[in-house]
């Protein structure tokens, strides 16, 4: 399927994105969100790791202005980004956001709501909406919290605040800072790792891991499913073995 605001590249193990709209840094407009949404349904019917990224050494800047501008409170309630940035977090197998120069408002919420970050030196994340009159409404108010901290969510979100890559990474934001030009690399060698992992149990784990509150019957339930699936056999068996599964 052919995409105006996304380069896609599908494998058999995961699909990279490739957010481009250079013109406009990325930002993310109605048209993004439909093609996402797009992307979505089809890791949902066949699901697979995800790694997004942006074109041109930015990740997103924010979503377009010029959109927001002419939205009013019907569009806010129906949540236009919030529900596809859900969508993304819940999609059933581990997403990854590799970072490059900027991930601001829409772009930073984005990226929040993907399962793991990897940054280059160069990026930043920050969430300005305030000065624009509005606020984070699409995750950042709840996942900034959960991902770095209650104390250096309201630094950003009411004090303006910008993480460099460092700080990022200082704070647990993201998982691990690389020059620009190893960026990608390193996110596929993450994916890897993912790919190496049985699929059924990393979704059951990222199921788990993200279920509010139902512990421990949630873990048990995957467990279960789990124990009688046959990648636990041939895994532990491999394990024991001493060979490759």
């Amino acid at each position: 399927m052919s995409h105006r605001t996304l380069l896609v590249e599908e494998r058999d193990d995961r699909v990279i994105v490739t957010l481009n709209r250079p013109e406009a840094r990325n930002a993310i407009d109605a048209e993004m969100v439909g093609e996402l949404h797009t992307l979505c349904g089809e890791l949902e019917r066949r699901p697979r790791l995800l790694l997004l990224t942006g074109a041109g050494g930015v990740f997103a800047a924010g979503a377009d202005i010029r959109e927001l501008l002419e939205r009013g409170r019907e569009e806010a309630l129906a949540g236009i980004n919030s529900r596809l940035f859900d969508r993304i977090a819940r999609l059933p197998l581990p997403t990854v956001a590799a970072v490059d120069g900027y991930a601001l408002g829409g772009g930073a919420e984005l990226a929040y709501a993907c399962d793991v970050r990897l940054a280059s030196e160069a990026a930043v994340f920050g969430n300005p909406e305030p000065g624009l009159g509005i606020l984070a409404a699409a995750g950042a108010c709840w996942r900034l919290a959960e991902l770095a901290g209650r104390s250096v969510a309201k630094q950003v979100l009411l004090g303006g605040r910008r993480l460099n890559a460092a700080e990022a990474h200082g704070f647990g934001l993201v998982a691990e800072v690389v020059p620009a030009g190893r960026l990608l690399e390193r996110a596929h060698a993450l994916l890897d790792r993912m790919a190496s992992s049985s699929p059924m149990a990393l979704r059951l784990t990222k199921l788990v891991l993200d279920a509010r509150g139902p512990h421990p019957l949630a873990d048990d339930l995957a467990q279960a499913v789990l124990f009688e699936g046959p990648d636990k056999a041939e895994r532990m068996r491999a394990f024991l073995d001493r060979r490759p599964s």
